[in-house]
């Protein structure tokens, strides 16, 4: 991941929190600080599809974050004081999660659509899409995934020994 062409090239990165059954992020997070970019991570709405992406300051930030009922560590609902990403310059890239994957790109996510509704979100941003991939273990690539109408296809999926 660090050496990727886009990863180098990408000044303002999203990256999910992990939970324990997807790739782990911890170091990916500290060297996005270590190289000096900005690291957004997501924030979701529970009883809706909605997510927002949300600055974190340092890789020590992530321990004054709250765990959601879904054990995931995200800013509080009353933390206003982060930069959204999309009030502000956008995203050069985002790094998602998934459950399943499939050679043409097409994820399989937890079925709420937050990853979906965000990047319909960034492609009416003046910066446009991001670029995104998957972080996958070998396990996780199929033949082919169900997609739905407004699912949104990754750009790459990342897994060992791809």
């Amino acid at each position: 991941v660090i050496g990727h062409p886009k990863y180098q090239q990408s000044k303002r990165i999203a990256i999910f929190l992990s939970m324990p059954d997807e790739i782990q992020t911890e170091e990916i997070i500290k060297d996005i600080f270590k190289q000096g970019k900005e690291c957004f991570i997501p924030r979701y709405k529970p009883h809706s599809n909605h997510m927002d992406m949300l600055k974190l300051s340092s890789a020590e930030d992530i321990s004054s974050l709250t765990l959601t009922s879904w054990n995931i560590l995200q800013p509080s609902d009353d933390d206003s004081a982060r930069e959204e990403a999309l009030a502000g310059g956008g995203l050069d890239l985002i790094f998602m999660p998934g459950l399943g994957f499939d050679k043409k790109g097409n994820r399989l996510g937890r079925g709420k659509g937050y990853y979906d509704t965000y990047l319909e979100r960034c492609m009416k941003h003046p910066s446009g899409k991001p670029y995104t991939i998957a972080l996958a273990f070998r396990e996780q690539i199929c033949e082919s995934v169900p997609v739905a109408e407004n699912d949104v296809q990754v750009d790459e999926i990342l897994y060992e020994d791809c």
